[in-house]
C-alpha cells in the first residue's frame, strides 16, 4: 500500500472536490520544548484518535468533515504555539493528546483557504526539534501490539514536515487493519514507535507489501520519495 497526503496525479477527479487539510499543532514552549522522538510518536497517536472519535464517524459533528478531507487529497499541516497561542488554540474544538511530555492537538479538517483564525496565525516554519538525550533506543524486538514508524534514513526533513508524515503513515497503517486488530489497538491506546530506520533496512521495508507513505514534493524533498514505512508486528518481529 502506498499512499500520501498529496500524492495523486494532477488529473486527478478527486481534484475536483473541496480541498481540506488537518491541522494539528505542537505546544513548543521556549523553556521547555519537547524532545523530538515524542513530539512525532504524539503526533501520529492524534491523527488515530482524531479518526476514532465519536464525532469522526457515523453522525458526529466531524463526520462530514473528515470523510470529505479523506476524499480529496489527505493534507496534514502542523504548526506551533506557545503562551497565550497554544491557549487559545485549545479554546478550538479539538482532541489535545500528551505524550511523555509533548502536547499536540489535533482539529477536525477545515478547507485548504479556510483555516480559522487562531490557527492561521500560527507558524509553520521554526518547528525544529531535538532529542537531548540521543537517539531512542531501538523499538521493542517483539510483543504483540506496537507499531513501528520507519522514517527514511536518507532524507532530511524539519520535525513539522516528519510530523505530518508519521500522522500519515499511522493513517495508512489503520487503514489496512482488520477490524480486530484495530479494536485491540485503539483499546491498548495506540502504542507506537517512531524510529529512523537502519540504513540497510530501508530498501527493504521500502520493497515489502508494508503501507508506504510518498510525498507529493511540495515542501522539503522531492516528488514521489518514500518519507515513512508503516509497520506492525503481530508478534516476533
Amino acid at each position: 500500500m502506498t499512499s500520501n497526503d498529496t500524492d495523486r496525479p494532477a488529473s486527478d477527479t478527486r481534484d475536483a472536490a473541496p480541498q481540506f487539510v488537518l491541522p494539528l499543532v505542537v505546544r513548543v514552549e521556549k523553556a521547555a520544548p519537547p524532545a523530538r522522538t515524542d513530539a512525532l510518536q504524539t503526533a501520529a497517536r492524534a491523527v488515530l484518535v482524531l479518526l476514532t472519535d465519536e464525532r469522526s464517524t457515523g453522525d458526529g459533528a466531524w463526520a462530514r468533515a473528515v470523510s470529505d478531507w479523506q476524499d480529496a487529497r489527505i493534507r496534514k499541516v502542523v504548526r506551533r504555539a506557545r503562551g497565550a497561542e497554544w491557549r487559545r488554540a485549545e479554546r478550538l474544538p479539538g482532541i489535545t493528546v500528551t505524550g511523555e511530555e509533548a502536547e499536540v492537538r489535533v482539529f477536525p479538517p477545515v478547507p485548504l483557504d479556510g483555516w480559522p483564525k487562531d490557527l492561521a496565525r500560527l507558524q509553520v516554519s521554526g518547528t525544529e526539534l531535538d532529542d537531548p538525550a540521543g537517539p531512542p533506543a531501538p523499538p521493542p524486538a517483539s510483543g504483540p501490539g506496537r507499531a513501528v514508524l520507519w522514517l527514511n534514513p536518507e532524507l532530511r526533513m524539519s520535525t513539522g514536515k516528519e510530523m505530518a508524515q508519521v500522522g500519515h503513515g499511522a493513517q495508512l497503517l489503520w487503514w489496512a487493519m482488520d477490524e480486530g486488530t484495530r479494536a485491540a489497538w485503539r483499546e491498548a491506546g495506540f502504542p507506537l514507535a517512531v524510529r529512523t530506520a537502519p540504513p540497510a533496512r530501508w530498501a527493504a521495508l521500502v520493497g515489502s507489501d508494508r503501507p508506504v507513505v510518498r510525498d507529493a514534493g511540495f515542501t522539503e524533498v522531492a516528488p514521489g520519495s518514500a518519507t515513512v514505512v508503516s509497520d506492525f508486528p503481530l508478534g516476533a518481529a
